[in-house]
């Protein structure tokens, strides 16, 4: 993919399409595109739709299933202007995954502002 979302490419939710057009969208960085489509064989359908499900649509909240920290010190610091910090999601025990989101981001000077997530890491090795 080229231009501003570049080398982030866009992250279905596992399974089905959700029932509603979620209010951010996804983005996985292409280095873990692989990762992201195995994800619901190594953490189950229901984890990998429970963390697409909080990401696109309350990133910055505390999610419901499972824990998240916000990243401190340098590994936490926005990746993009106006992104949150790295926020750390524990999927399972199998898996981690790193994200920044921004609420109003451009795609260059004269896109219209829109919230997206932008996943930076997905780590499926245990602890």
């Amino acid at each position: 993919m080229t231009g501003a979302y570049s080398p982030f490419e866009p992250a279905r939710r596992p399974g089905e399409s959700p029932d509603s057009r979620p209010a951010y969208r996804v983005l996985v960085h292409r280095r873990f595109a692989n990762l992201w489509e195995r994800l619901p064989t190594v953490v189950g359908l229901e984890s990998a739709q429970q963390f697409y499900d909080h990401v696109s649509r309350t990133p910055g909240e505390r999610p419901l299933v499972n824990s998240s920290v916000i990243l401190k010190g340098r590994a936490g610091e926005p990746k993009f202007v106006g992104a949150s910090r790295t926020i750390h999601y524990e999927i399972s025990g199998a898996g981690r995954i790193d994200y920044q989101y921004v609420d109003e981001f451009r795609d260059g000077a004269f896109g219209d502002p829109h919230p997206v997530v932008f996943i930076l890491t997905i780590d499926l090795s245990s602890h």
